[in-house]
C-alpha cells in the first residue's frame, strides 16, 4: 500500500516530499511554519498579505504607524483615493520578511511566498510588481500567485534577473482559467513551474461562485492533467482543498498529481501564526459552524467560521493605516457599505454592517476566522485535555502523518 512518502515532487533541481503547505495570511502561514516544513523536506509558504503589519510585528518596524500619520488628515474623508503605499517601504517590509525567513532555513525543502493579487492597494500593478521583485531580491525560492489571477503577472517581472530562476506558480480552479493565463503569458516564453488546482472545499477566498458545492476537486484535477497532456506541457499539478489525510493525498498522487497543497490541518500547529485562543475555536467548530458568505470586499465568496467576531462589525474603515483592498480608484466596498449605514443611522453611536466586512482590520486582529470546509474534523486529529481544551499539535507531527499514514488513519499526538 503506497504512502505519500513513496512519491517525490521535482521542481528545478530540487527533489521534495510532495507536501506543500499553503500560504495563509496575515502571518498565519508564519515563517516558523514555513521553516519547519522546509526542514522536513516539503514546501512551506509565507504570505505577503498585509506585509507591513507582519514586519511591524516580527521586526519592530513602524510602517503602519508611519502610514497612518501621513494620511491621518483623510480619516474622516469618504474619498480614499489619496491614500497610497510608499513603494520603497513596501519593498523594505517584503525584504525583511523574506530575508528573515530564508536566513533560518535548514533541510532540503523550499520556502515560497504566497502573493495575493486581490491586495490591490490603490495601485494594483505597481504594488504587485514591487512585492514580487522585492521577494526575489531577498532570495525567495518561489512565488505562488493567489487570490485572483492577474493575467499579466509574469510580464510585470520579466525584466528581473531571477525571472527564469525563481519557481513561479499559479492557482486556478478550472481549465478555462489555466488556458487564459497560458495564452496571455505566451509571449514571455515563461510557463508556470507548477499549477495549484484549488477545489471548492478550500479555506478563505474561493475561485467559485456561491454554487461551489456543484464542483469537485478530483474532476477538475483530472481535466487539468488531461489538458496539459493534450498540449504536451509537462507542468506539475498540485491539488488543494479538502485533502485531509495522507490517504487523500496518496489518491491524488496515484492519479497523476505531482504533490498536494494542504493548510487546514496546519492551522492548529504550534508554529502557525493564529493565536492560541483562535486555534481552540477551530478545534471546537462543528460542520454547521462553517459557512461560505459574500462579505469579503474583494467580491469573492469566502469560507469562514460563522462565529467570527468580525462578521457584522461596523468598525470605522482604517484605510489610512492599512488600505490593502482599495482598488485602482481608491474604492473599497466596505467603505461604501459603512458610509451607507452611517447615513442611514446618523444618531447611532455604533452601527452594524452585515453585507461586507473591513477585511484589513479584522484579518490583522484575527477576527475573521477563514477556514477550510473540513475544519470541523480537526478535533479528531488531536486529544481533548482535562480542562476541556484541545492539544495543539506540532507541524512535524502533522507533516509526518500526511507523509506516512495509510488507510485513512490519523495519528494522534502523544500527551
Amino acid at each position: 500500500m503506497k504512502r505519500v512518502d513513496d512519491f517525490r515532487l521535482r521542481l528545478g533541481k530540487h527533489e521534495l516530499v510532495p507536501i506543500m503547505v499553503g500560504g495563509m495570511g496575515v502571518d498565519i502561514s508564519s515563517a516558523d511554519l514555513a521553516v519547519e516544513v522546509a526542514r522536513l523536506g516539503g514546501v512551506g509558504h509565507i504570505s505577503d498579505a498585509m506585509i507591513k503589519t507582519v514586519s511591524d510585528r516580527r521586526y519592530k518596524t513602524k510602517f503602519v504607524k508611519d502610514k497612518l500619520a501621513l494620511y491621518k488628515y483623510n480619516v474622516e474623508n469618504e474619498d480614499k483615493s489619496p491614500v497610497k503605499f510608499d513603494l520603497g517601504k513596501l519593498a523594505e517590509a517584503t525584504r525583511l520578511h523574506v530575508e528573515g525567513s530564508m536566513s533560518r532555513k535548514t533541510g532540503d525543502g523550499m520556502i515560497f511566498i504566497n502573493c495575493m493579487e486581490k491586495l490591490t492597494m490603490n495601485a494594483p500593478k505597481e504594488t504587485l510588481k514591487v512585492r514580487m521583485e522585492a521577494a526575489m531580491d531577498a532570495g525567495i525560492e518561489g512565488i505562488t500567485l493567489a487570490a485572483g489571477l492577474h493575467l499579466g503577472s509574469f510580464a510585470l517581472i520579466e525584466a528581473h534577473p531571477r525571472f527564469r530562476d525563481v519557481q513561479l506558480g499559479i492557482i486556478v480552479s478550472s481549465v478555462r482559467a489555466l488556458q487564459l493565463f497560458l495564452k496571455k503569458n505566451f509571449r514571455t516564453g515563461r510557463l508556470p513551474d507548477y499549477i495549484v488546482v484549488e477545489g471548492p472545499l478550500a479555506g478563505g477566498h474561493l475561485g467559485f461562485g456561491m454554487d461551489w458545492a456543484q464542483y469537485d476537486l478530483a474532476t477538475i484535477v483530472t481535466e487539468v492533467i488531461q489538458y496539459l497532456k493534450n498540449e504536451n506541457l509537462d507542468i506539475p499539478v498540485i491539488p488543494a482543498g479538502g485533502i485531509f489525510t495522507g490517504s487523500d493525498a496518496t489518491a491524488f498522487l496515484e492519479a497523476g498529481a505531482a504533490a498536494v497543497q494542504v493548510a487546514t490541518r496546519f492551522t492548529v500547529a504550534e508554529e502557525c501564526g493564529l493565536p492560541t485562543a483562535v486555534k481552540q475555536e477551530y478545534f471546537k467548530a462543528s460542520e454547521e459552524d462553517i459557512e461560505v458568505n459574500q462579505i469579503s470586499p474583494t467580491g469573492y465568496p469566502m469560507r469562514m467560521i460563522k462565529g467570527s467576531p468580525g462578521i457584522g462589525s461596523g468598525i470605522r474603515p482604517n484605510c489610512e493605516a492599512y488600505g490593502y483592498l482599495l482598488d485602482a480608484n481608491g474604492k473599497c466596498s466596505y467603505v461604501t457599505a459603512y458610509n451607507r449605514e452611517v447615513a442611514a443611522h446618523p444618531e447611532a453611536r455604533k452601527i452594524t454592517v452585515m453585507d461586507k466586512t473591513c477585511l484589513c482590520t479584522h484579518m490583522r486582529n484575527f477576527d475573521i476566522w477563514t477556514c477550510g470546509h473540513l475544519t470541523y474534523r480537526l478535533k479528531d486529529t488531536t486529544r481533548r485535555l482535562e480542562d476541556g481544551s484541545y492539544q495543539v499539535l506540532s507541524a512535524e507531527h502533522i507533516f509526518k502523518d500526511y507523509q506516512f499514514s495509510v488507510e485513512q488513519k490519523i495519528a494522534l499526538p502523544e500527551l
